[in-house]
């Protein structure tokens, strides 16, 4: 069965890591970068990508403590969430406490020089992100 695909966010100060999921909702896999220039501008290129991939909605990784609080970064994030919101787009949110983390572990392992690694982890962020939303998300047949 195939369904709109879902848009994984990692947001950072700088760049937001893009991943999507495959049609049936299973598999998420790193998509690209968005150089984030602010809430309005960055919601903006977000729907722009949810249209120009056919997504349906956004799954936004909220970064809280390891104190399970809610603290500065995540408090952006959650304003940034609510600027994709006031464009009409339904944001999940999805708890990525040390994604960015296993995304650099992930990519050393698979080979990758520290420079191609910090272009990428974004990316592999998001879709850890997405993946974790999708494992916990019941599947219809």
């Amino acid at each position: 069965m195939t369904r709109p695909r879902l848009l994984g966010l990692d947001y950072g100060a700088r760049r937001i890591g893009v991943a999507l999921s495959d049609e049936g909702r299973r598999l998420a896999r790193p998509h690209s970068l968005l150089h984030h220039r602010g809430w309005t501008p960055s919601a903006r290129a977000v729907e722009d990508l949810l249209k120009q991939l056919d997504a349906e909605y956004v799954v936004l990784g909220l970064p809280y403590g390891m104190d399970d609080q809610v603290g500065s970064q995540a408090q952006e994030v959650l304003g940034f969430a609510e600027a994709l919101r006031r464009r009409g787009i339904r944001v999940e949110m999805q708890d990525e406490r040390l994604t960015s983390l296993e995304a650099g572990d992930i990519l050393r392992e698979q080979g990758h020089t520290w420079q191609r690694s910090k272009a990428l982890v974004d990316q592999v962020a998001a879709a850890l992100i997405l993946q974790a939303y999708l494992d916990q998300t019941p599947h219809t047949p």
